[in-house]
C-alpha cells in the first residue's frame, strides 16, 4: 500500500515543520524579535512528551505509531547545551508491513537554542538515511555529512541565515513565541534547514481556542496552522492545525492534518518533567 511509504514522514511529530517555501509574508506578518534571540521559558532539561499517531483512510482510524520528545543536559565543545531527542516509529504489529524507526538528536544553545549539531537517523522501511550536521553562525554555513544505503558518503556546505534553526530546534523555539503579542492571522516568520537547504516559513495565528485532551482534562489554548511543504505526503497551503496550552508550557495537545491519501492526527499520550505549572487548564 502506497499510502503506508508516504505516511513515513508523519510518524515522526516534526513532520509539522516540513513546510512550504513558496508563499511570501504578507503585510500582517509578525516577527519575534529582530535577531532570532529567544528566552526559553518553556522547557528545562528533564522534559518527556509522547504523542500517539493516527492514521485514517477512508472510515477507518488506525493507532499507526509513537513518537516521543526527550530533553536533556549536555554539553558541547565546553558550551551548556540541551540535547534534544525526536524518537518516532510504527508499532510492531506494522513491521511486517513497513517498519519505521527514525531517530532525531539536536544539541542547541541553552541561552538562545540555536543548534551547535544535528543528527537525523532514519529507518524507513528498506531505504536508510543518515545526517550528521553542524551549524557555524559566524561563517552562515551549515556542514552535513550524509550517509544513505544507495550512494557514497558525501559532504555538503549550506548558507544559512541567522535565523536558520533544524527541525527538531525549531520546534522547540517555537514553544516560546510569545502569541500574545499577535493578532488573528498574523504570520510568524520561521526558517527551517532541513536536507541540506534553508526554507523560509511561517505559522498563521489562529487566536484562543478550549481543547479536551483524553486522560488530561481540558485546557484553554493557542491555535494556529502550519503552511506544509508541498510534495509526496501533503499537497502544500496551511493544512495543519495545532492546539497547544495556552501557558508558558505551550504543550502541543493537538494535531491534525489532511494528506494526500487520507488525514493524520497526533494525540497527546504522556507528559512528565515540565518547567512550568500548568496554568491553562481548566479541569
Amino acid at each position: 500500500m502506497a499510502w503506508l511509504r508516504k505516511y513515513r514522514a508523519v510518524i515522526f511529530f516534526g513532520s509539522i515543520f516540513f513546510l512550504s517555501v513558496n508563499l511570501p509574508f504578507g503585510k500582517n506578518s509578525f516577527q519575534q524579535t529582530s535577531n532570532c534571540n529567544i528566552s526559553n521559558t518553556a522547557f528545562t532539561h528533564g522534559e518527556e512528551i509522547v504523542y500517539k499517531i493516527w492514521y485514517n483512510w477512508g472510515f477507518i482510524w488506525l493507532e499507526s505509531g509513537e513518537v516521543t520528545f526527550k530533553v536533556k543536559k549536555d554539553e558541547f565543545k565546553g558550551m551548556p547545551c540541551y540535547l534534544l531527542y525526536g524518537v518516532g516509529g510504527t508499532y510492531p504489529k506494522y513491521d511486517w508491513f513497513y517498519k519505521v524507526r527514525d531517530t532525531f538528536s539536536a544539541w542547541v544553545d541553552t541561552a538562545n537554542l540555536r543548534t551547535f549539531r544535528f543528527i537525523r537517523n532514519a529507518s524507513d522501511g528498506p531505504a536508510y538515511i543518515y545526517e550528521d550536521c553542524y551549524f557555524n553562525y559566524k561563517t552562515r554555513q551549515a556542514f552535513t555529512l550524509t550517509r544513505s544505503k544507495k550512494k557514497m558518503p558525501r559532504l555538503d556546505s549550506t548558507y544559512i541565515t541567522g535565523c536558520s534553526y533544524d527541525v527538531l530546534s525549531l520546534i522547540y523555539y517555537s514553544r516560546n513565541i510569545d502569541f500574545s503579542k499577535c493578532n488573528i492571522n498574523d504570520t510568524i516568520p520561521l526558517d527551517m534547514f532541513l536536507e541540506n537547504k534553508v526554507y523560509p516559513t511561517y505559522l498563521r495565528y489562529l487566536g484562543k481556542d478550549v481543547y479536551e485532551a483524553e486522560g488530561f482534562g481540558k485546557f484553554n489554548c493557542v491555535k494556529f496552522r502550519a503552511n506544509l511543504i508541498e510534495g509526496t505526503l501533503f499537497a502544500g497551503g496551511e493544512q495543519m492545525t495545532v492546539w497547544v496550552t495556552d501557558d508558558k508550557n505551550k504543550i502541543p495537545l493537538y494535531i491534525e492534518s489532511p494528506i494526500l491519501v487520507g488525514s493524520v492526527k497526533a494525540k497527546l499520550m504522556k507528559v512528565k518533567g515540565l518547567k512550568n505549572k500548568m496554568e491553562s487548564k481548566i479541569h
